[in-house]
C-alpha cells in the first residue's frame, strides 16, 4: 500500500463522527460546491447584518461542520479530484486562480509526487495539521470567542488554535510552532487572520503539497447568515509557488443543540502505528527549508 494511500485511510477513519453529524441546510447560499459558494458569500454579506457579542462584534462561537464530502475533499486534494480507493473526490476549493489549479513551481511539483511515495501524512502520526489544513482537515470544530481571543478546537488528531485578538506583538521570527503564530483583526464585521512563523511540517493536502517556513497564511472569517460561516485563506510562499492563491469553504453550523465534540484517541507520534509505517519503508516528512527551496529552483 502507499504512502498516500495509508495516510488516506488513517483520514477516513478518524472522521466517522464528521460523516454523520447533522448541520443546518438552511441558507442564502445554499450551495456546497466551494466556487459557487464563495460566488454567492461574497454578494450575501454585503447586506448581512449578524449576530453580535456583548462587545458588538459578529458572534462565530458554536459547533460548525464542512458539509457533505468537502470536508474530505480538501483535505485530500485542494485541486478537483476523482473518488477512488483511497480518496473520497471532491471539488476544487481554489477560488483564485479561477482555474482551480494551484500555481506551483516545477521542482515543487516533482517534490510533491516524491512526497507522496516516501513520506507520511502528519495525520498519520497525530501531530498538528497547520494553517490552512486545520481548517478542512476532517471532523467537526468549536469556536471559543472572547474580545482577545478566538480558540478552535477540533475532533480530528486533538487538534487546536489559539488567535489573539489583542494588540501583543508577534512572536519573534526564530520561533517556528506547528500552527505558527496567528494574529487577528476585525475589518468591519470581517474577522481577518494572518499567520507566520509555521515549522512547515504539515502538508496542505493528502497529495504531498507543502510550504516553508517563510509562507504566510491570510485567513478571512465572515458570517453570511445566522448559521452559514464563509471560510477564505490566501497563502504566499514564493519558495514553492508562483503566485499567491485563494481557498473557499462553507462552515455550516451543528443543528443539534446537545452536540459536544467527542474525544479522538489519537496521540503525538502514535508510536505503535508508526512502527508499522517504518517497517515498509515509510518516515515522517521533514520538512524542505526555503534555503533548499531556493536552490531547488536554481537548479532548474
Amino acid at each position: 500500500m502507499t504512502a498516500f494511500a495509508l495516510t488516506a485511510l488513517a483520514g477516513v477513519l478518524a472522521s466517522p463522527v464528521a460523516a454523520s453529524q447533522d448541520w443546518v441546510e438552511e441558507s442564502v447560499c445554499a450551495d456546497n460546491a466551494p466556487v459557487e459558494f464563495h460566488t454567492c458569500a461574497l454578494a450575501a454579506a454585503e447586506s448581512f447584518d449578524p449576530p453580535r457579542t456583548p462587545d458588538g462584534r459578529p458572534q462565530l462561537g458554536g459547533y460548525w461542520m464542512l458539509p457533505g464530502g468537502q470536508f474530505g475533499g480538501a483535505y485530500e486534494d485542494l485541486e478537483e479530484h476523482p473518488g477512488e480507493l483511497d480518496a473520497l473526490g471532491g471539488a476544487a476549493v481554489i477560488v483564485d486562480p479561477p482555474d482551480g489549479a494551484l500555481p506551483i513551481r516545477p521542482w515543487a511539483a516533482e517534490q510533491v509526487e516524491a512526497n507522496a511515495v516516501r513520506y507520511l501524512h502528519h495525520n498519520a502520526a497525530c501531530f498538528l495539521a497547520g494553517v490552512p489544513n486545520t481548517m478542512y482537515h476532517g471532523g467537526p470544530r468549536q469556536f471559543l470567542q472572547t474580545p482577545d481571543y478566538l480558540v478552535i478546537l477540533s475532533y480530528n488528531a486533538h487538534a487546536y488554535r489559539i488567535v489573539r485578538l489583542d494588540d501583543r506583538p508577534p512572536l519573534g521570527e526564530k520561533i517556528s510552532l506547528w500552527n505558527g503564530d496567528s494574529r487577528g483583526w476585525w475589518e468591519g464585521d470581517t474577522l481577518v487572520i494572518e499567520t507566520n512563523n509555521q515549522n512547515a511540517l504539515p502538508w496542505l493536502d493528502q497529495r504531498g503539497r507543502f510550504y516553508t517556513q517563510e509562507a504566510q497564511v491570510a485567513e478571512r472569517l465572515t458570517l453570511i447568515d445566522p448559521d452559514t460561516l464563509h471560510y477564505e485563506a490566501t497563502i504566499e510562499d514564493p519558495n514553492v509557488y508562483t503566485s499567491p492563491f485563494t481557498i473557499a469553504l462553507p462552515y455550516r453550523r451543528i443543528s443539534d443543540e446537545t452536540y459536544e465534540i467527542p474525544e479522538l484517541a489519537c496521540y503525538e507520534n502514535n508510536v505503535e502505528l508508526m512502527e508499522v509505517y517504518r517497517q515498509v519503508g515509510l518516515e515522517i516528512f521533514p520538512g524542505i527549508s526555503p534555503e533548499e527551496a531556493r536552490s531547488a529552483a536554481e537548479a532548474r
